[in-house]
């Protein structure tokens, strides 16, 4: 009898440690599944996080690229150092205007001529 309680005895412990590790087991298991699910949903916002980057990231290339070749028909530093040149070589503040001109030639043609001068009401 005594060999009978004995391993009756053993056999409830065994079957308590093997409750209490299929319980272990279970909550391990659990504890992986929220674990997983937890990195999924991260990792789909991470990855949401990085579609979005890509979009600006194109945007800004798509921008950049729309400045560049604007700044392309923009005049360049030498371009603008010849037309500098040429405007004070010409010295446009000393042009005179079309009324000057054609107060002028009135004036020399009244010398010159007996034709009238024009007056403003002729001219338009």
């Amino acid at each position: 009898m005594e060999f009978q309680i004995d391993t009756d005895e053993k056999l409830r412990i065994l079957e308590s440690k093997y409750s209490l590790m299929r319980d272990r087991m279970l909550m391990i298991n659990q504890n992986m599944i929220d674990q997983y699910k937890k990195i999924n949903s991260e990792m789909k916002l991470i990855n949401d996080d990085i579609k979005e980057i890509k979009m600006n990231l194109n945007n800004m290339k798509e921008t950049n690229m729309h400045i560049i070749k604007e700044l392309q028909g923009f005049a360049r530093k030498e371009n603008l150092k010849v037309l500098e040149k040429y405007i004070n070589f010409w010295n446009p503040l000393n042009f005179t205007t079309e009324e000057e001109v054609i107060k002028l030639i009135e004036e020399r043609g009244v010398k010159n001529s007996t034709r009238k001068p024009r007056t403003k009401k002729q001219e338009k």
